[in-house]
């Protein structure tokens, strides 16, 4: 087992194209078969080759679309070993076919993935350069500032280089930024700073998430992102870059490339990224709530229709710039009317379908007021926001209970354009469920204090 895991793990361990074909296929097969037997046990789906290989990056765009958020964060948190060793023995094996190891970032890019893997199982051993780091004898303490500064403004021109690449010309929020964003960002760090003399895994890490907190403040201080929106994104972010970290670092210390091929390489993932990210329709999300109110169906009725002025909220999430509601108003009555829930940042048109006294309202959702301004110097709202997540349709059910008592239960179903979604859905879903509870715990305080005077 010690010698599979430093096969699969370990950079300094050669790999040729019998041993990277044996080990691939077969890590292939186990995690096809874990990934079916789960999505069978816990779905009842089936999930065939066939899906396993072109799902690629976004299970969401899948048949798994409809799956619980719980499974597809399981098995995203399952996939993740797969990828670093995929990158690690593709890597291995670009520099023993005698090519440079740099083209293992294809690894991650869909379709030229695959392409990649069947020149990597093709071409044959070629390398005769040693797989040991190269020695370098002392470190000129001195210099030391100097190369920080230099790794840190090379990953940080990257950084901000794909971030504009996302915000301009691509318009895509997805998984081509929020994984090879933070993956270059360490990779190119890590390179430059190990290039000319060899510095611990704990100093490269250290300057390289010194470098991705640059990157946020600088976004900050040009109005490109808020405060809130990167504090969400970090987690993800540094775990990506930290693999990446370890990437650049192995490279700069075993690949005699020149620094110039380096460089031509380096600019693999950003020209693909694009491809990383799917263009279908996005997967539809519900989010349900429900409170119990003491008060009548009917009572429960009129306030869900309208409901009047909330108080300002002393939520944090909603003082720091997310948009929360202030109230409803309603033009007309019954099908086709038009609902309007104010909110911070403007109001929601919700033209009803469904009209139910005492029992259902359903509504559509033609307009969505920008879902938060961002605490900024700027109070700027957030372009990936503005149709990355976008409210379809919502609907509120009464449900009468013993004693005069009515359960409200409310949902929301909104789409996400923001990649990974797997890591999106959970701050999107819980935003939506504090939203939820400040309109149903406003609308039980109403009822319960006008129960009296209902019908």
């Amino acid at each position: 087992m010690r010698q599979l895991l430093r096969l699969w793990f370990s950079p300094d361990e050669p790999v040729d194209r019998r041993t990277y074909f044996e080990h691939g296929l077969g890590l292939a097969v186990v995690k096809y078969a874990v990934d079916a037997a789960l999505i069978w046990t816990f779905v009842h789906v089936p999930w065939t080759p066939v899906d396993y290989i072109t799902a690629g990056v976004s299970l969401e765009q899948s048949k798994l679309a409809g799956v619980p958020m719980l499974l597809s964060t399981a098995l995203a948190l399952w996939t993740a070993p797969f990828f670093w060793i995929g990158l690690s023995m593709s890597a291995r094996r670009a520099r023993d076919a005698g090519t440079s190891a740099w083209f293992a970032q294809l690894f991650f890019v869909p379709v030229l993935n695959y392409v990649f893997i069947a020149i990597m199982c093709a071409l044959p051993s070629r390398s005769t350069e040693p797989s040991a780091p190269a020695i370098h004898h002392g470190r000129p303490p001195e210099r030391e500032l100097a190369r920080q500064l230099r790794a840190i403004g090379l990953g940080a021109a990257a950084g901000i280089g794909m971030i504009l690449l996302a915000v301009g010309p691509w318009e895509s929020y997805g998984a081509g930024l929020f994984f090879g964003g933070p993956f270059l960002i360490g990779a190119v760090t890590a390179y430059a700073y190990n290039r000319s003399y060899p510095a611990t895994p704990r100093e490269t890490r250290a300057v390289v998430l010194l470098t991705l907190v640059i990157i946020g403040l600088a976004t900050i201080a040009f109005a490109i992102e808020g405060l809130l929106c990167l504090v969400m994104a970090l987690p993800f972010a540094f775990l990506i870059a930290l693999m990446g970290s370890s990437f650049g670092r192995w490279m700069a210390l075993t690949d005699h490339a020149s620094p110039r091929q380096a460089a031509l390489a380096m600019l693999l993932l950003p020209a693909a990224a694009p491809l990383m990210d799917s263009r279908d329709a996005p997967k539809l999300y519900e989010v349900r709530s429900a409170i119990d109110i003491d008060a009548p169906p009917l009572t429960v009725w009129q306030n869900v229709v309208s409901f009047p002025r909330l108080d300002r909220p002393t939520d944090l999430l909603f003082r720091i710039g997310v948009a929360y509601p202030i109230g409803a108003r309603i033009d007309g009555q019954g099908v086709g009317a038009m609902r309007y829930c104010d909110f911070s940042t403007g109001a929601f048109e919700e033209p009803i379908t469904r009209w139910e006294p005492g029992a259902r309202l359903s509504f559509d959702i033609l307009r969505n007021p920008p879902p938060m301004r961002e605490w900024s110097p700027y109070a700027i709202a957030p372009p990936h926001l503005d149709g990355y997540f976008t409210a379809k349709r919502g609907e509120f059910r009464l449900i009468a209970l013993p004693n005069g008592r009515t359960r409200l239960e409310g949902s929301t179903w909104y789409e996400l354009r923001m990649g990974p979604e797997v890591y999106w859905a959970w701050f999107a879903t819980a935003i939506v469920e504090r939203i939820h509870t400040r309109v149903l715990v406003h609308i039980k305080q109403v009822s319960e204090s006008s129960k009296g005077g209902a019908p």
